[in-house]
């Protein structure tokens, strides 16, 4: 199977289109069955969630796409009322794991769709592979919480991008 890439130029998704909304659905809830059994708590909402509650969520989605035009993965978020980012989910289909899907839609997130944004995330606190790609992408675990027992969750913050030390802007210069 060839590796995914994503196309230079990210596509959106557009989840009234229904061959999309059926592949975000059909992805998520595997890639949930997978967390479900690394964290040992298979009451993850998404898994249970309908493809008409999928649609109804208020968020935005972008996909990774493999050579052949498949859905690898996607990154869905919403934007919070005070100008950070809250992602809501990072999914990526069982077939592309440990490909680089879910970092290459993060990095691609970070640098280009909310650059210098503080960025939120959850996951569960055993999922180690999410703990890892978070942490190696300059994300800051925060307090964990148990929402519902038996599951204990992570919670990470990217603050704001900073300039470097020692680096200014004068006036009229980019």
């Amino acid at each position: 199977m060839p590796s995914p890439h994503i196309r230079p130029h990210l596509r959106t998704l557009d989840l009234s289109d229904d061959a999309t909304a059926a592949a975000v659905h059909r992805i998520g809830r595997a890639a949930y069955a997978v967390e479900a059994e690394l964290i040992g708590f298979d009451g993850i909402p998404a898994l249970r969630e309908s493809l008409p509650e999928l649609r109804a969520q208020d968020l935005r989605w972008v996909g990774a796409v493999a050579e052949g035009g498949e859905l690898a993965g996607f990154l869905a978020w919403e934007e919070e009322p005070d100008g950070g980012i809250g992602i809501d989910r990072l999914c990526v289909a069982p077939a592309f794991f440990r490909r680089g899907v879910a970092s290459l839609l993060l990095r691609h997130a970070l640098a280009e769709l909310f650059p210098g944004r503080p960025v939120q995330v959850t996951t569960g606190a055993a999922n180690t592979p999410a703990v890892r790609l978070y942490e190696a992408l300059g994300f800051v675990r925060g307090a964990d919480f148990s929402p519902a027992p038996g599951l204990v969750m992570a919670s990470f913050s990217r603050p704001t991008a900073r300039r470097p030390p020692g680096r200014r802007t004068r006036p009229g210069t980019s």
